[in-house]
C-alpha cells in the first residue's frame, strides 16, 4: 500500500492588518519608525490599529511620511495610559476622562482618532467604575470601536453600560479572552452582541501541532468568519524583535482556513471595520 505523506497548507499570502499594535515610548529608541515601518512591509502589513502609551506613539505612526511611503494605514485609538500608574486606576480616574475628550478633540495627522483602547481590566468588577461606565457610553454615542483586554464576565458588564446594552457597541475583544474563555463561551458572547469582535493575540488553544489550527477553534472561526481579526500586540520590545516571525505564525494557521475565510480574518474585517482600502 502506497503511503501519500500529508500536504500542508499553503500558508496565506495576502494583506494583513494588525488589529492590536503599540508603539510605546520605550520601544522608540531602540526601534525606531523606519525600522518598524520596515518590519510591516516585509510582512505584508498594511494597516494597523495604533494604540500607544503615551498617545505620542500613535501620532507619529500617524502623522510621518514614512508611514504613507511604507504603505501602511493607520487607524489610530486613544489609549488610556499616559504611564504604567494608570493601567490599575483608569476606571475611576477622572482626569483620563478628560484627557480622552482633549485627544479625541484634537484628532491625529490621520484624521480622527477611531477608537478607544487598549485598555485592561484585572477585576471585571471595575467595569462599573465611573470612568469605565462614561467611557462605553461615549464609545457607542460616538461610534468609536474599543478595544478592551478583559475576561469574559467584564465583556457583559462593559456591554450593560452602553445605550444599546451591547447590541451597537463596537467592542474588540483583545485575545478573544484572558485567561483563555471556552470555545463555547466565546461563541455565546458572539451570539449575544452582534457587533462583538475578537482579536486573536496570544490566544491560548489556537493553534496546534505544526502551526495548524486547533479543531475547535476551526471550527469557530468558520462559524464567525465575519468576526475575527489578528494582531501583533507589541506592548514589549521583544515583540517587535519577532514581529516577522507572529506574523509568519499567522499565515501559516490562516492557511489552514478557506480562502475567503483567511482573507476576511487576515484583513477584510478589520479593513470593512474602518473603512480601508490598500492604497497603491
Amino acid at each position: 500500500m502506497l503511503c501519500v505523506p500529508a500536504v500542508r497548507a499553503a500558508d496565506y499570502t495576502g494583506p494583513l492588518f494588525d488589529a492590536h499594535l503599540h508603539y510605546n515610548v520605550e520601544a522608540q529608541g531602540p526601534y525606531p519608525l523606519a525600522d518598524v515601518l520596515a518590519r510591516m512591509q516585509r510582512s505584508g502589513v498594511r494597516a494597523i490599529v495604533a494604540n500607544s502609551r503615551p498617545n505620542d506613539g500613535t501620532k507619529l505612526l500617524a502623522s510621518s511620511p514614512l508611514t504613507r511611503q511604507a504603505g501602511v494605514t493607520v487607524v489610530p485609538f486613544v489609549r488610556l495610559y499616559r504611564d504604567r500608574a494608570d493601567y490599575d486606576n483608569w476606571f475611576r480616574d477622572e482626569s483620563i476622562h478628560e484627557m480622552v475628550l482633549a485627544e479625541l478633540a484634537r484628532g491625529t495627522a490621520a484624521g480622527a482618532f477611531r477608537g478607544i483602547g487598549e485598555f485592561h481590566l484585572y477585576d471585571s468588577r471595575n467595569a462599573n467604575g465611573a470612568v469605565a461606565k462614561k467611557l462605553m457610553a461615549l464609545a457607542e454615542q460616538r461610534d468609536l470601536a474599543v478595544l478592551a483586554h478583559v475576561d469574559d464576565p467584564a465583556i457583559d458588564l462593559l456591554m450593560a453600560n452602553t445605550p444599546s446594552r451591547g447590541q451597537k457597541t463596537r467592542l474588540i475583544w483583545a485575545h478573544t479572552g484572558i485567561g483563555g474563555p471556552s470555545v463555547a463561551r466565546v461563541d455565546q458572547l458572539f451570539a449575544r452582541y452582534p457587533l462583538l469582535m475578537g482579536e486573536l493575540s496570544y490566544r491560548p488553544g489556537l493553534a496546534c501541532e505544526g502551526g495548524k489550527l486547533c479543531a475547535q477553534w476551526r471550527d469557530l472561526l468558520l462559524k464567525y468568519p465575519s468576526r475575527f481579526m489578528i494582531g501583533s500586540d507589541t506592548w514589549v520590545n521583544q515583540r517587535w524583535e519577532s514581529y516577522e516571525d507572529l506574523m509568519r505564525g499567522y499565515r501559516a494557521w490562516l492557511g489552514d482556513l478557506p480562502p475567503d475565510v483567511a482573507r476576511r480574518i487576515g484583513w477584510e474585517n478589520a479593513a470593512s471595520l474602518f473603512g480601508v482600502t490598500i492604497r497603491p
